[in-house]
């Protein structure tokens, strides 16, 4: 108790240099758990993307391509899925519920995607969250289309204004003779949603009337109201979303979808491709840790180096702890206190700056990028960082201790001139 109390006075008043050092300090802890933080909630936010889905199937592919392009409206499918195959599989006992999609439209640079209203009910996110709108609702006529909440804010776009869909990606065909109307605006979700602009499978069909190979066909369009008396049947989607009865029969239906005999299809589970496409992705993570635990690497020697540089103004003290009996392990256990009672406050101090900084960013960041970071106590993991720090502190510390022991033996009582 001696020792912790001489420690904590020659700290107090050496005030200003201790704590600039305990500012060091917390900020690298800040930024070192903060990273924690956001590495945490970016993996859990990027798995939460699709939740409650058991399947998704496409033309075969690889697993990562089909997610990426079904979930995340990145790249093209490879090929499409004959409707009548989506039917099979949709009508096989083992499936719950089907939700076909079809991709290949766009609406200035935002993707285009075809379904139906169940997707609406089926589609889930951030573990079980279902879709909400801000305005309108759901597309009732054929030419009505609901925007994510990127789309309307980006576009300025209200219910009722009208759009027209562009003929591909980055295309400068437009189906100028078919517009829509916007039915719906999403609320916000931090998924793919926010960027899609989502119409019927029939809508689709149907700006797609007059279309082969690409091309329009030459000659007058086909009148709208022609257009809703056509059978609208959708020839192929590009993927669908499925819900299998009981858990124990995802595998069956996914073995069953992988050796379909009439074309090939493939079917994965979104949170086994996701952790696989994270994996990808994710490497910088990696770094992100690395740069951070630097950081409090370069801290920590900071406070080493303070220590080290106050060492000629405190030759009298330690000389005077020699002479009243302290022994060789005291002084040394001085300085490491000193430095363990420093990590120790800029650590606690470290904690509490970053509970605040949550609290101020959370919204903020899951308003604008999607990302939700939970508020919630410190893992096992970052509670092991924390010892590490403070096991950190101790060890920088030895080398000043150690020159401070020696220093008091050549010293003794006097100062040199």
């Amino acid at each position: 108790m001696t020792l912790f109390r001489l420690a904590f006075l020659s700290l107090k008043s050496r005030g200003m240099t201790v704590g600039l050092t305990i500012l060091a300090i917390a900020l690298s802890v800040v930024l070192f758990l903060g990273v924690e933080k956001l590495r945490t909630g970016a993996r859990a936010s990027f798995t939460d993307t699709i939740s409650d889905t058991d399947l998704i199937m496409g033309a075969r592919s690889g697993s990562v391509q089909l997610l990426l392009y079904s979930v995340f409206r990145i790249g093209n499918a490879t090929n499409n899925v004959t409707w009548e195959s989506f039917q099979d599989i949709a009508s096989r006992p083992e499936v719950s519920w089907a939700v076909p999609i079809s991709l290949g439209d766009s609406h200035r640079q935002f993707r285009v995607m075809g379904t139906t209203p169940a997707y609406f009910e089926r589609y889930r996110y951030r573990g079980g969250r279902p879709l909400a709108f801000q305005q309108g609702r759901v597309m009732a006529d054929l030419f009505d289309a609901v925007v994510g909440a990127d789309v309307a804010e980006q576009l300025g776009y209200v219910v009722e204004d009208p759009i027209i869909v562009a003929h591909g990606l980055a295309s400068f065909s437009e189906h100028e003779d078919t517009p829509f109307r916007i039915s719906g605006i999403l609320e916000k979700t931090g998924t793919p949603v926010d960027r899609t602009v989502i119409v019927s499978l029939e809508a689709i069909e149907a700006i797609h009337v007059d279309w082969q190979s690409g091309a329009q066909k030459p000659g007058a369009p086909t009148p709208v109201d022609r257009l809703r008396e056509m059978n609208l049947r959708p020839k192929a989607i590009t993927a669908a979303m499925l819900g299998v009865e009981s858990p124990l029969q995802i595998f069956t239906v996914q073995r069953a979808i992988n050796e379909y005999p009439e074309e090939p299809l493939l079917a994965v589970l979104p949170g086994v491709a996701l952790q696989e496409l994270w994996g990808i992705v994710g490497i910088a993570e990696t770094a992100l840790v690395g740069v951070s635990a630097m950081v409090v690497v370069t801290a920590l020697m900071g406070m080493s180096a303070m220590i080290l540089s106050g060492l000629n103004a405190r030759r009298r003290e330690m000389a005077i702890l020699r002479a009243m009996g302290a022994g060789p392990w005291a002084v040394v256990a001085l300085l490491m206190i000193e430095a363990i009672l420093m990590g120790a406050v800029g650590a606690a101090t470290g904690v509490v700056l970053l509970y605040l900084g949550l609290a101020a960013i959370q919204p903020w960041l899951d308003y604008t990028y999607g990302l939700f970071i939970p508020i919630t106590a410190l893992s096992a993991r970052e509670g092991l960082l924390l010892v590490a720090v403070l096991a950190a502190s101790a060890l920088v510390s030895l080398l000043p201790a150690v020159r401070a022991y020696r220093m008091s033996l050549a010293d003794g009582m006097m100062i040199k001139m």
